[in-house]
């Protein structure tokens, strides 16, 4: 099932996308919810974030042949994670489908994508079994972690290399009933493919993570959880489009533009 979030007028809803045809729905998608009789053209309604995250985790250096090829950028030796590590970031970031990547006016050449698998927590979790890890898990979305390479080397904390806003497209809905061990993510830059990659193919999967978070921390229905990117990053430059493409989810399409 698609389930989307929507804006039609003044009013904001989730929705069940069904072909070009999305129903308003009453409640929430991991919750309580009822079909409305309100049907809208996909085309003539804006696509709003899938959610508004109540805690956005991120899964840290996650994928095997970004941290080799990124050392071999650094002249250095890789250095893989030995658990899984979690980060934050700020639901101040997030953007949709569609709306516009805006680069700061001080910000370097090296301002580049990230692309994502994103996992939407569903049920409440904590003490779970890697047997039931993914039961806690609604559906799946695409993230765009966006980051200012020299601020996430100068800063002692990623608040503006990550977390500028603007900087975490996420859409552009969520889809149940997958299984992310058989996804591909592709990435191009204005139709030019720059990264294809297995998106199962994590160093330490959803499970992993799953299990290592909730042995102290209680994820909660609308959580997030971006669970990292492979491959070596290309710049973005102002004026291109950054499209991510995920197997059964579909395509976070983001313009790049100068900050006024």
């Amino acid at each position: 099932m698609i389930w989307c979030r929507f804006q039609s007028g003044k009013d904001v809803s989730y929705g069940i996308v069904d072909g070009e045809t999305v129903t308003a729905v009453e409640g929430l998608p991991w919750g309580e919810h009822r079909k409305t009789t309100r049907t809208h053209r996909l085309g003539e309604v804006k696509l709003l974030a899938p959610l508004v995250p109540g805690t956005f985790y991120c899964a840290g250096v996650n994928y095997r042949s970004h941290v080799i090829k990124m050392a071999a950028k650094r002249n250095a030796e890789p250095k893989f994670p030995e658990k899984p590590d979690i980060g934050y970031r700020s639901p101040n970031a997030i953007i949709a489908q569609g709306e516009a990547i805006v680069k700061p006016k001080d910000a370097g050449e090296e301002f580049q994508y990230e692309a994502e698998l994103v996992a939407i927590v569903g049920k409440t979790a904590k003490n779970v079994s890697r047997e039931k890890a993914l039961d806690c898990i609604f559906g799946w979305t695409i993230g765009n972690d966006v980051s200012e390479r020299v601020w996430q080397r100068g800063d002692r904390t990623l608040w503006r290399a990550k977390d500028t806003d603007t900087f975490k497209p996420m859409g552009p809905w969520i889809v149940t009933g997958l299984d992310y061990k058989k996804m591909r993510t592709i990435v191009k830059l204005s139709g030019r493919v720059v990264d294809d990659f297995a998106t199962g193919d994590m160093i330490f999967n959803v499970e992993d993570y799953i299990v290592a978070m909730t042995k102290y921390v209680t994820l909660h229905p609308g959580d997030v959880i971006w669970m990292g990117t492979d491959g070596v990053p290309s710049n973005m430059k102002v004026g291109e489009v950054c499209e991510i493409e995920i197997t059964g989810i579909g395509t976070l399409s983001n313009p790049i533009v100068a900050e006024a």
